[in-house]
């Protein structure tokens, strides 16, 4: 529960009762063969019958009925037959109304509530107040409506039951605790999180609100929450991420780092330690706990590392920011500021305003709203001016209560069959519209210009689903009607195809003709076929790589997406692909493709499918029953599918993989293109290996910039890699790779050779000139600074008394790079005559350059000096005046 309408994550840790994560208890009728009365009933004789709870303790609510509902009279006068009218609290929508969202199934509910004091005290009046000693422990909701945006409040068609108990409140209860948090269930967490924290700090004592001073037992209860929520997510296959669920892991995981690490003292990487006692506390009765533990670990590990390198610097700036406000008097942190946490060093919003209300400050959250959208704004500037714009359909879908409405008037679900047939039996089906749908419901007929979705008696497009894209094409009746389809999804096995009336109008009963885009569709269907044939690459290489020790390796499918551009195929594996391992994948999807394979279906009952040797479905899917099994070959790859395919695997002319890269802790991603587009990057791919093939041709002797032409080769190839094989990008960046290296070796060698020459000769003009007390020279090795210590060294040596300067450019006449070394006699500097500092700064000054050092000696560059000459002269005559000064002569 911390996301959506059920958000208890900012409650998590200040009070006793609160949970993001919970083991949840319940009962349920869906097909309505009980309804208030039964599960009242069942209710009561399990708490008080069996439990053994005391019902002098127990109170009800029921909803006070508002404006669009009755009171629930019905549900008072159940529990009228169990406790005493004072004890049953007519309450307001806000706690007794259930609704998921602004729209869908909803109703009235009544909640059980235990008081923990009893002694024959009533505590009606404490009742849904936040009493830590009267707490809700089971809510029964009665589903009896859908609410609609267009038209409010309609009673559904049956009535359901979906009730729920908190386990954790139930226990505390049963083993006569004061909170959730002294039960068996969290004391292990607590042992555990204690040998982290500082000793100053201490151990778990149960405190809340004013008495939790230091706010160490919310930072215990907190993380002891947290830690739970995260490994049983990540064992469902949830990971840390920056997008919707995963959001709100990463959200609670920085919550629990921050609290560890800020409130109880604890190292960086303490969270991850907690995860084998969540698995030794849980893992008998959830065995994903153990099989997953490694992964858990991982993720947490990668995540609280990621995070700890951040939260330094968050909480600097944070109570940077708390001094700032303090001084101007102000109790308010800006959305700007809120936004540069979280948009900068990762803290989410709910993080800040918890640290804020900690130091009693409040966060402009309208201000962070409106940073948050002016930075979509950009986002949504940039990608139309890289040519994606907004899509001209308004998304439709149906909900329950409109299937319900199809279902009344006896419209069948579509018979959609046709798909697989609609590029060679079916290219033009015949079919009748049954109802039309807009954004104000269902209507009659469709007008030109208008956006909306139609429902037919059968169908040959494609809806949306495993991955696939929906077909688009047009919808006509005769050459006066052209409605363009642009998006197919399926509701309840009703095809909704939604799109634009081009031409002319449409009524419900015209009969009209489906037209599928056969291109987009063949476009489409190799690259769904080629994911099959990848998932089985990935198990055969990844496998076999892996050796006999670790031979069982599970290459799970975790998602993927086949449009007409491309291929995208995720799966679980928990390191990046070699160049090696992705030139064997991209080889066998390309020997499958030359070896001309037959692809067929079957329809088979869901157990028989099963049972097939080899056959592979996708992770966390639910399959029909039947199900539809796509053999490729006779044994290349087995799989559950309801997608399109080509009839043999050569449909898919070629095979290119052009990007293997991570999208989650343990997941990778894999895209490849097919047909033209693999062609076209196979044939670019054999171009650039002839323009590397040709650079490992040149001569660095020869070529003085070689360096800097492979650096300009690399990103070239970088320009591309959208477009180029991934395996030969590998290998192409290795080469080109060898190739700086060779040229960068082969300076290095004539550097050295020519700093030898260069320190013979300066060597000479010290001795020749060993009355000067200042030097100004030239020297001739490049920008290495080293070299440049060399030189100062033979100076210090040869002429102690001199005051000296070297000036080297980096290429010689190229008007870059140029580097300035001095070193000044220690009479001269003490003297306050000449410092090598000050000497250094006003050489360099004329080219823009700049430089520091100590009074003796300094070094400085410029990037850019097209007169040396004038550099020299400037560091001569600054030397030279400095010396007159005192009357020194100097040439």
């Amino acid at each position: 529960r911390a996301g959506g309408k059920h958000n208890d994550l900012e409650d998590v840790g200040k009070d006793t009762y609160h949970h993001t994560f919970f083991e949840m208890l319940g009962s349920w009728s869906f097909n309505g063969d009980y309804f208030k009365k039964e599960a009242i009933d069942f209710a009561w004789e399990l708490l008080v019958k069996v439990y053994g709870l005391d019902e002098d303790r127990l109170y009800a609510t029921y909803f006070e009925g508002n404006e669009d509902v009755p009171a629930d009279l019905e549900a008072k006068e159940y529990w009228m037959q169990y406790l005493p009218e004072d004890r049953i609290i007519a309450s307001n929508a806000k706690d007794n109304f259930w609704e998921m969202g602004e729209t869908g199934p909803c109703g009235p509910c009544t909640e059980i509530h235990y008081d923990r004091i009893g002694g024959g005290r009533n505590a009606a009046h404490i009742v849904n107040q936040d009493d830590p000693n009267v707490l809700e422990i089971w809510n029964l909701v009665f589903i009896q409506y859908n609410r609609d945006a267009a038209s409010g409040l309609t009673p559904l068609p049956n009535q359901h039951v979906d009730t729920g108990m908190g386990l954790e409140r139930l226990v505390s209860i049963l083993q006569d605790k004061i909170s959730n948090y002294d039960t068996d269930a969290f004391t292990r967490l607590f042992d555990e999180i204690a040998k982290h924290s500082s000793k100053d700090v201490g151990v778990y004592e149960g405190k809340i609100g004013a008495d939790d001073v230091t706010m160490k037992d919310t930072a215990y209860r907190a993380i002891a929450d947290h830690i739970r929520t995260l490994c049983f997510a990540i064992a469902d296959g949830a990971v840390p991420n920056n997008e919707g669920r995963g959001y709100v892991l990463r959200r609670i995981l920085r919550r629990a780092t921050r609290y560890g690490q800020q409130i109880l003292q604890a190292p960086p990487g303490f969270f991850a330690t907690l995860v084998p006692v969540v698995v030794d506390t849980y893992g008998e009765a959830y065995p994903e706990l153990v099989q997953n533990k490694q992964t858990i670990l991982d993720i947490i590990q990668e995540e609280e590392q990621a995070f700890s390198t951040m939260l330094d610097r968050g909480i600097k700036f944070f109570t940077e920011l708390q001094g700032e406000l303090e001084q101007e008097q102000s109790k308010i942190v800006t959305g700007e500021k809120a936004f540069y946490l979280y948009d900068t060093l990762g803290f989410p919003l709910d993080l800040t305003e918890l640290m804020a209300e900690e130091a009693g400050l409040t966060v402009d959250s309208a201000g962070f709203q409106q940073e948050m959208e002016t930075q979509k704004q950009r986002s949504r500037a940039a990608r139309k001016k890289g040519g994606g714009g907004d899509d001209a359909v308004v998304a439709l879908e149906l909900i329950a209560e409109q299937t319900s409405w199809l279902a009344d008037q006896n419209i069948p679900p579509t018979n959609d069959e046709f798909k697989f047939t609609a590029t060679t039996t079916n290219p033009q089906l015949s079919a009748k519209v049954l109802a039309i749908f807009g954004e104000n419901g269902f209507g009659t007929e469709a007008n030109e210009g208008d956006c909306v979705g139609l429902i037919l008696d059968q169908s040959s497009f494609y809806a949306e689903a495993g991955g696939q894209e929906a077909d688009a094409g047009v919808i006509a009746m005769g050459e006066d009607t052209i409605f363009v389809v642009q998006d197919v999804q399926s509701y309840g096995g009703y095809l909704l195809h939604t799109g634009i009336v081009e031409k002319g109008s449409l009524s419900v009963s015209d009969s009209v003709t489906c037209q599928i885009d056969v291109k987009r569709r063949s476009n489409i269907t190799p690259n769904h076929s080629m994911t099959h044939v990848l998932n089985s690459a990935l198990r055969q290489v990844l496998a076999s790589i892996a050796g006999n020790d670790d031979a069982s390796i599970s290459i799970d499918q975790r998602g993927s997406l086949c449009n007409e551009e491309k291929l995208r195929f995720d799966f679980s594996y928990k390191k990046a692909l070699t160049g090696k391992q992705l030139e064997q994948i991209q080889d066998y999807c390309q020997t499958v493709i030359a070896d001309d394979l037959e692809i067929t279906s079957n329809v088979l009952p869901l157990d028989e499918a099963k049972a097939l040797p080899g056959v592979r479905a996708v992770f966390g899917e639910v399959y029909p029953d039947p199900v539809r099994v796509v053999r490729i070959g006779e044994d290349t790859s087995i799989e559950f599918c309801g997608g399109t395919h080509m009839a043999r695997t050569s449909e898919a002319v070629d095979f290119c993989l052009v990007d293997e890269t991570a999208v989650a802790k343990g997941i990778r991603r894999i895209t490849a293109v097919t047909g033209n587009l693999a062609q076209q990057a196979q044939r670019l791919g054999r171009e650039q290996t002839q323009i590397v093939t040709e650079a490992e041709t040149w001569d660095p002797s020869t070529t003085p910039d070689l360096d800097k032409r492979a650096g300009v080769l690399r990103k070239e190839l970088e320009d591309l890699s959208s477009q180029l094989s991934a395996p030969l990008q590998t290998e192409l960046r290795a080469r080109i790779d060898a190739i700086q290296k060779k040229a960068v070796e082969y300076k290095k060698k004539q550097l050295a050779g020519r700093v030898d020459r260069v320190l013979n000769q300066i060597e000479q003009v010290l001795l020749d000139n060993k009355d000067e007390k200042v030097l100004v020279l030239p020297v001739d090795i490049g920008a290495d600074s080293k070299a440049s210590q060399k030189v100062l060294n033979l100076v210090q040596k040869v002429a102690p008394h001199t005051a000296f300067m070297g000036i080297s450019e980096e290429e010689e006449g190229s008007g870059g790079k140029v580097l300035a070394f001095c070193l000044v006699p220690e009479e001269l500097a003490s003297g306050e005559l000449l410092k090598a500092d000050a000497w250094i700064r006003t050489a360099l000054e004329s080219c823009g350059g700049r430089g520091g050092g100590r009074p003796t000696n300094a070094q400085g560059q410029a990037k850019e000096c097209d007169n040396v000459a004038q550099l020299i002269a400037d560091a001569q005559e600054f030397a030279t005046v400095a010396l007159k000064k005192i009357g020194a002569e100097t040439n």
